[in-house]
């Protein structure tokens, strides 16, 4: 994978109850566009994923929002940028995958987290190796990692099953991680295998 083009970045529609989570947003929307690397998102025009978005399209950058019909009222769709409305969740999911190199979970909620949750469930079942990354603002996502580290110790993440994935504390570390673990990612490893899974 000789660079990263694109980046899927899961995040809540909410804003938080932590201005630094609006502030992280905003800033890797800003660095996004100003190293020329595409934003793809939920679509929604509020909370940190409004942010991030209008961040990008603020300083000229590419934006795909990818948005289920039955979300795009509730979520407020954005009106600008490139808009792909699915019937439903799973096909967004599968769009999100086929549209990004790399994936960035910033604070969030439940959907946030199943949706991050299943690129690693992916790469760990061997159906890609785009690089996945935990925006682990003001130790958000702590717990989520302790828990991976729990499971290892269990062995109920075994040996040859390893989760991978990147955690960046600040928000200028996160594209910086990624294009190291790009670097060693050959082209043809990055697209969606379709063959059957090895069995957990």
């Amino acid at each position: 994978m000789s660079a990263i083009r694109k980046i899927c970045v899961y995040c809540g529609s909410g804003p938080g109850g932590d201005p630094a989570f609006v502030e992280t947003a905003r800033a890797f929307g800003t660095i996004l566009a100003k190293n020329g690397i595409g934003l793809v998102y939920g679509g929604g025009s509020i909370g940190l994923m409004g942010e991030m978005a209008k961040a990008v399209l603020s300083h000229g950058g590419e934006v795909i929002g990818i948005i289920p019909e039955f979300l795009t009222d509730r979520e407020r769709a954005l009106d600008r940028g490139q808009l792909i409305v699915t019937r439903d969740m799973h096909e967004r999911k599968q769009l999100m995958f086929e549209h990004a190199d790399a994936f960035v979970a910033l604070p969030g909620g439940i959907g946030t987290l199943e949706e991050v949750v299943e690129q690693m469930t992916w790469a760990q079942l061997g159906r890609h190796k785009k690089p996945i990354l935990l925006a682990n603002i003001k130790g958000f996502w702590d717990p989520l990692c302790t828990l991976l580290t729990h499971m290892e110790d269990l062995d109920f993440i075994r040996p040859g099953l390893t989760v991978n994935y990147l955690v960046a504390d600040r928000v200028e570390d996160i594209l910086p991680k990624l294009m190291d673990a790009a670097r060693d990612v050959p082209e043809a490893e990055t697209e969606m295998k379709t063959a059957e899974p090895e069995k957990l």
